[in-house]
């Protein structure tokens, strides 16, 4: 495998395994070594009292996106530090998209950033991620290129 069908097979695990992302509607729309893509639609569940998407969905669907790229090497990685910046409101039905990409990876740590925009390309928040490697595969044995 080369390392985009590496990055798609430890996205498809991983996305296999999480409720969360699934259960919020997430989508995995493009996949790369180091770089992932994500949309979700803002749902009526998802809105706070300001009948806006609430910041905790939108640090969710960043948080994921920031994941699946952290971990596209098949080197399982988890946050060590996140923070976001919120830009502009996202409302009802707006479709979101998450874009991470890498800005450092180092044998342990890594950094990657997530711009979230909306269906008209405007930017809601920025997402800043360190992730931290594990020193353990993302895919099991019998899906690994090396075995």
């Amino acid at each position: 495998m080369d390392a985009d069908q590496i990055a798609q097979a430890c996205a498809q695990q991983m996305f296999s395994h999480d409720s969360v992302s699934r259960t919020m509607g997430m989508e995995i729309v493009h996949m790369a070594c180091r770089q992932s893509e994500v949309t979700m639609r803002v749902t009526q569940e998802m809105l706070n009292g300001h009948q806006t998407c609430h910041g905790g969905q939108i640090f969710s669907l960043a948080d994921s996106a920031f994941a699946f790229a952290c971990n596209s090497e098949n080197e399982s990685a988890v946050a060590s530090a996140c923070s976001i910046d919120f830009l502009r409101p996202a409302k009802e039905n707006d479709v979101l998209t998450a874009r991470a990409h890498v800005m450092h990876q180092g044998r342990r740590a890594g950094i990657y950033i997530v711009n979230i925009t909306n269906q008209n390309q405007e930017l809601v928040a920025i997402f800043k991620g360190n992730s931290a490697r594990l020193n353990q595969a993302v895919l099991p044995p019998d899906q690994r290129s090396d075995s």
